[in-house]
């Protein structure tokens, strides 16, 4: 009852925050840089302005957006002016706000990011919108699309002219308009021939390229990407490959386990975060997929990191073969015998540590097997 009277409640909050967004009010949240945050009672006169930190008292009054000082309002219209007319970028805009000694509404010097919310907020043209981004009821935040905006245009006075504004929108959205995937390889390819040695930095730091976020995106990960351009990269980055195949099987390999201890009748419990499993209510078991390495000489080795948090009493430990494509060997070290954090694993290793080493997980799965017991003679 309790929390259908709170589901309740929120869609009624809900509702009447929309109902005042259309009527042109503010609600809650910084007025940004060259804003201020207005107070006006129920007839729709001003009160005065609200300092930061300060909140209305009465019920009934409301508050809307207001120009700022001219000095802020100048500085907008100039970083409108510097993207639209000079094609200066928000980074370089920022730093020429920093070298003139003009802070954002904190006293803070400029980011890239600060500019970039001032030339794509819709306050600026006196739009006043809502519900962009939800948080409901401890679910998920999720950003809303547009359709389910709730807006009212022409709310408040504008610093900026409408027609300023959707240029910018215009020059924004051609730049992270989606790029084929031979306009990405060429832009590749493009920085490769200038640079000898490239990274994800300098991906992002070129202009007129995808970032290197977009690269993974869209062909699984940066390495992929230089690969079907031809670029070796001087580090040797195979390793990210493999830790993103083991994190795929991991669970894979998890879900088998317990599929094969179920048919046998066992009772499992998996813990949804951490992959704990709970036998028969009677001992927990943890999967950990240990990567193959080759040392200089050759030799192969792996490198065990039990999870101390969970403590698991039985810790298997699947050894990758070379290739790290499907486990070669296990490892059921229980961890009373265990009294190091991790354990370094060889091709051959000490009786204290092969004692606990299986071709195959059928021992494991034996030992979790009922067996009735013979009634007593």
């Amino acid at each position: 009852m309790a929390a259908e009277y709170s589901r309740e409640l929120s869609c009624k909050v809900f509702k009447g925050q929309c109902n005042l967004i259309q009527k042109g009010y503010r609600q809650g949240g910084p007025a940004g840089y060259g804003l201020r945050r207005m107070l006006i009672d129920q007839t729709g006169q001003p009160k005065g302005l609200l300092k930061r930190g300060e909140h209305k008292s009465l019920q009934t009054d409301r508050v809307i957006l207001v120009p700022g000082p001219d000095e802020e309002v100048q500085t907008v219209r100039w970083i409108y002016a510097a993207f639209t007319k000079e094609g200066k970028r928000e980074t370089d805009i920022a730093d020429a706000l920093n070298a003139r000694g003009i802070t954002n509404e904190y006293g803070r010097p400029w980011t890239r990011g600060m500019v970039h919310q001032v030339l794509i907020n819709e306050k600026y043209v006196g739009n006043n919108v809502y519900n962009r981004v939800s948080f409901k009821l401890k679910k998920k935040r999720v950003r809303n699309p547009p359709e389910m905006w709730v807006r009212a245009d022409e709310a408040f006075a504008p610093v900026i002219d409408r027609e300023s504004f959707y240029v910018v929108r215009g020059i924004i959205l051609e730049r992270n308009r989606t790029f084929s995937d031979d306009e990405m390889l060429d832009s590749l390819k493009a920085l490769i021939a200038k640079h000898e040695q490239i990274s994800g930095l300098l991906i992002d730091e070129t202009e007129g390229m995808p970032s290197s976020a977009s690269y993974r995106s869209r062909f699984g990960s940066l390495v992929r990407a230089y690969r079907l351009v031809g670029y070796t990269p001087e580090r040797d980055y195979e390793y990210i490959e493999i830790n993103r195949h083991l994190r795929k099987l991991h669970p894979e390999t998890v879900s088998g386990i317990i599929e094969q201890l179920r048919a046998m009748g066992v009772t499992v419990v998996r813990d949804d975060v951490t992959d704990l499993l709970r036998i028969n209510d009677e001992y927990s078991a943890s999967l950990v997929l240990s990567r193959c390495r080759r040392t200089a000489t050759g030799s192969l080795r792996w490198l065990v990191r039990f999870d101390e948090g969970l403590c698991p009493d039985i810790t298997i430990v699947a050894r990758m073969d070379p290739p790290n494509e499907q486990p070669t060997d296990f490892y059921l070290l229980p961890r009373i015998d265990m009294d190091s954090p991790r354990i370094r694993l060889c091709e051959f290793n000490a009786a204290y540590l092969d004692t606990y080493r299986f071709d195959t997980l059928d021992c494991f799965l034996e030992m979790a097997k009922r067996v009735k017991l013979k009634a007593a003679v």
